[in-house]
């Protein structure tokens, strides 16, 4: 077993170990937001599939109106109209226009549009005070062309991705299935919201914390309830967690007496590593029960949903092969100070804003058992081992993407 890693080296082995093969299903477009992509999409069709307006206006011949202009207007005969869905069949001769409407193909024999803010109609004629112009008529193909492939495999189906394979003539995509992430809460103290709150006791916040940030990172999040600071217990539990891509524990991983949790995969499974030297979440575990990956989070709430952010997130997106990346750093200027700590990389919470710059402040007490850091923060501030950070200096800030 390894011990005392850097965050760079347990970031490495978490993610050797997301090796395993995900099913793959086929999912209508109304039920694909928010999945990932099992293969390639290539448009079925060309959009536009021919020339169309941009605008509202008249479709005429370029060459008609040049010299148009407020003191000087143009006169051109309306010959007929082009909405979107019903095309003007005819074609469009010398001294000549069509009413088009945004989306409408460009009749047979215009090349350019007037907007028609620039035009006045009069009877079956219209006046154009300015000259018609090509650059609103949007070419065959101009944003897809049959055969191209616009999604890659491993794409996240956001709104605007979801809607391109619609554009693209797809009724239903492959995906790739939810990984499925179980979460075990130790800890004789622990009790369920709800239940009277014994002396001493807490409720368990760090399962429905782990389980928004499984959902949010592609995942299915089995909530597999409390279990006691018993060895036989635990082991039970663990064993009989059903068919999983990775297993989360929350508690039980650090050096005391009832922090089974370690002891009982030390024993029964094999322990890759056992404690980072990062700020918070050092005492964090990577095992295997069997061929399942387990990740050991510390029962801190915000180690446990820091832990899982930097390392249970990178391995469900390795699982899924998505093509982004976790998460990104962005550089912004401190409004606070921030304390790092002597050999370790401290992952502060702040809140990130632009104003004028992006900028980052504290969200005050820094302590892993304040939870409420997570719901007001929405970035950890990254501190290298063995510096503060001062007012006004450049800091290295990762947003929380789970918080909007």
């Amino acid at each position: 077993m390894r011990t005392s890693l850097t965050v760079e080296e347990a970031l490495e082995l978490v993610l050797a170990e997301a090796r395993g093969e995900l099913g793959v299903e086929v999912l209508p477009l109304k039920e694909a937001w928010g999945r990932v992509l099992a293969e390639d999409l290539a448009a079925l069709v060309d959009h536009p599939d021919q020339d169309d307006t941009a605008i509202d206006g008249y479709a005429c011949r370029q060459e008609d109106t040049l010299g148009a202009s407020r003191e000087s207007p143009v006169r051109l005969k309306v010959i007929g109209e082009s909405p979107a869905g019903k095309p003007f069949g005819g074609r469009v001769g010398p001294k000549e226009a069509v009413a088009v409407y945004t989306g409408a193909p460009v009749p047979e024999g215009a090349d350019a549009v007037i907007r028609v803010e620039d035009t006045r109609r009069e009877g079956d004629e219209v006046l154009l005070f300015a000259p018609a112009s090509p650059k609103d008529i949007r070419p065959k193909g101009d944003d897809l062309r049959r055969g191209e492939v616009y999604l890659k495999r491993g794409d996240l189906l956001s709104p605007g991705r979801l809607g391109l394979a619609a554009a693209m003539g797809h009724p239903r995509v492959k995906v790739f299935r939810r990984p499925r992430v179980g979460i075990l809460t130790t800890g004789d103290e622990v009790v369920e919201p709800g239940e009277p709150l014994p002396y001493g006791g807490v409720y368990n916040s760090n399962a429905y914390s782990l389980l928004g940030l499984v959902w949010e990172a592609g995942g299915e999040p089995v909530l597999l309830g409390k279990v006691e600071d018993e060895p036989e217990k635990v082991l039970a539990r663990l064993e009989g967690a059903g068919r999983l891509d990775l297993l989360l524990t929350s508690g039980g991983v650090s050096m005391g007496e009832y922090d089974v949790v370690r002891k009982v995969l030390e024993e029964r499974g094999e322990v890759l590593f056992w404690k980072v030297k990062q700020q918070p979440g050092g005492p964090l575990l990577l095992a295997r029960l069997g061929e399942l990956p387990v990740l050991g989070l510390p029962g801190n709430p915000v180690s446990s949903m820091v832990t899982f952010f930097l390392y249970g997130r990178p391995f469900l997106f390795r699982l899924l092969q998505r093509t982004e990346p976790p998460y990104r750093a962005l550089k912004a200027r401190a409004l606070t100070p921030f304390r790092g700590a002597p050999g370790k990389k401290v992952f502060r919470r702040g809140v990130l804003s632009f104003e004028g710059e992006l900028v980052v402040r504290t969200t005050g007490n820094q302590s892993s058992g304040v939870l409420r850091s997570m719901a007001q923060g929405n970035a950890l501030v990254v501190i290298p081992p063995d510096r503060d950070v001062q007012e006004g200096q450049e800091v290295e800030a990762i947003p929380l993407t789970f918080v909007l």
